[in-house]
């Protein structure tokens, strides 16, 4: 069975929630899912640059499929490697980042992780392109420990509860879940605030760079 996708991750949780939006919106889709956390462990101590020779190689032994990259630390590294691979590669949080910019002109990011922040506004200013935004960052204290011990719950209530707090205060028109981990937060926000998460919008994107049959 030929492969239509493959997914890189640098942590398990992410496989089941992308296995779960192939079921429900893109049946008949074969993904194959490639797990290395300690890229990210290596990028959230050396940089994002580090991590470029060991995504060459794994890349590279992977040679076929358009490729997603769920981490955000670590996508714009592997994107500038799809011309020397051959094949499309896209950083979930693209597709994510373009809508952002397209709904309001004050973004503000939520991350568990203080490496996923400088790319994600990197990015953001990158689909703006002219267009006038203002991005402002927010690292969500303790979410990170929530998540390594496995209180799934407790991060997605944590990240939720600043977005609630930027809601309450206008002080955005558009709220950036700048991780795939956070997607599920998006629908425990009650405030007044368009809540954008990555996975959905990445996974749809990604298997559209699929050559034509």
């Amino acid at each position: 069975m030929v492969t239509d996708l493959l997914l890189l991750h640098t942590s398990p949780v992410h496989v089941p929630v992308f296995d779960a939006l192939r079921d429900r919106n893109h049946p008949g889709a074969v993904l194959r899912h490639l797990v290395v956390p300690e890229l990210l462990d290596r990028a959230r101590a050396e940089g994002p640059e580090s991590v470029a020779p060991a995504l060459r190689g794994l890349l590279l032994a992977e040679a076929g499929p358009p490729v997603l990259v769920t981490c955000s630390t670590i996508g714009a590294t592997a994107e500038s490697l799809a011309p020397e691979l051959g094949v499309p590669v896209l950083r979930v949080d693209r597709p994510m980042a373009a809508a952002a910019v397209r709904t309001g002109a004050r973004i503000a990011v939520l991350a568990a992780l203080e490496s996923t922040l400088a790319p994600t506004g990197e990015l953001l200013a990158e689909e703006a392109g002219e267009r006038p935004v203002s991005v402002v960052p927010h690292l969500v204290a303790g979410a990170w420990d929530l998540f390594e011990a496995g209180d799934t719950a407790g991060y997605l209530a944590r990240v939720a509860a600043v977005a609630d707090s930027i809601a309450g205060a206008d002080a955005a028109d558009v709220v950036v879940l700048a991780q795939a981990s956070m997607a599920g937060a998006a629908g425990l926000v009650t405030g007044p605030v368009v809540v954008l998460s990555s996975p959905a919008p990445g996974l749809a994107a990604s298997l559209a760079m699929r050559p034509a049959p």
